[in-house]
């Protein structure tokens, strides 16, 4: 049997889904080195360190509020259900405790970095923490997912620049529509239960096929912002291979799924998109570099 320290751990990973940091990680990434790239400035290991601190904090502290905050609305889902607050593997009060621990240590590692990055730090909270809420109240509670996500790529400029900049803008409205659209297709296993607890989300709003239609024009979007960052700023061939790899990847994901065929919601869902990240990542270093 395993001991009892690492279950807690085990637990509370499971809790946050912290395998899912890998969709805007790469992108923060893509922001830190493309500040160091515009600035010539040189390469910061403490500054990089507290820049993931900073993601896995923030992220952390959303994804535990949104599982305290939704404890009851999980309870009577039967796919939520296993989820570890209504399971009992994670006390309801430790989770809220949990998630006020992580939003201390946010603001704290902003301290650490800039002025601007510390002052806007309730802010990006704000949004983070807001986007749990709004599926009580408004369809476009996705749209506010890809809020909070897109704030990776402008956050780690921020970090080492201290000032706003139109290309890192560019990739965080990739970030917005990309996440915002994969939402979308994940929200559709929960289409019939939302409606039955009159819950709002895209799929409810418009029904399978049409959310999958939206889903698939906000990646369009999403491509066309990646696309147009390359044309802004004159990336390299290396830059194009990883266009092509991640919008043939946002693509592929929609001959996944399909109105009356949700089995490959997950596939679609983390590891289509994990590896799109991560390997468009790669080769904009690579063109910065390279």
């Amino acid at each position: 049997m395993s001991p009892q320290p690492k279950t807690t751990i085990n637990n509370y990973l499971s809790l946050i889904k912290f395998s899912h940091t890998i969709f805007a990680l790469p992108f923060a990434v893509i922001g830190y080195f493309l500040a160091i790239h515009v600035t010539h400035s040189p390469f910061s290991l403490k500054l990089f360190g507290l820049i993931v601190l900073c993601m896995v904090f923030a992220r952390s502290a959303a994804m535990a509020f949104n599982r305290f905050i939704d404890r009851k609305i999980d309870e009577q889902n039967e796919r939520t259900a296993v989820r570890e607050i209504p399971a009992g593997t994670v006390k309801a009060k430790a989770a809220f405790i949990f998630v006020i621990v992580n939003c201390i240590l946010f603001v704290a590692t902003t301290f650490y970095i800039n002025s601007i990055c510390f002052y806007l730090s309730p802010v990006a909270l704000t949004v983070v923490l807001g986007y749990s809420l709004t599926k009580r109240f408004t369809s476009l509670c996705h749209v506010v997912l890809g809020i909070g996500l897109s704030l990776a790529p402008i956050g780690a400029y921020l970090a080492v620049t201290g000032q706003f900049d139109w290309l890192p803008l560019f990739f965080s409205f990739a970030v917005l529509f990309w996440v915002s659209g994969f939402d979308i297709i994940y929200a559709l296993q929960d289409e019939e239960f939302d409606k039955s607890k009159n819950l709002k989300s895209i799929p409810v709003w418009l029904g399978k096929k049409g959310a999958l239609i939206l889903s698939t024009v906000f990646h369009l979007i999403s491509s066309g912002f990646i696309i147009y960052a390359g044309i802004f700023a004159a990336f390299n061939f290396w830059y194009w291979i990883g266009v092509f790899v991640f919008t043939g990847l946002l693509f592929y994901q929609h001959t996944l799924v399909k109105p009356t065929d949700l089995s490959k919601v997950n596939l679609a869902f983390f590891t289509t998109n994990g590896i799109a990240s991560v390997v468009f990542a790669v080769f904009v270093l690579i063109g910065l570099y390279f």
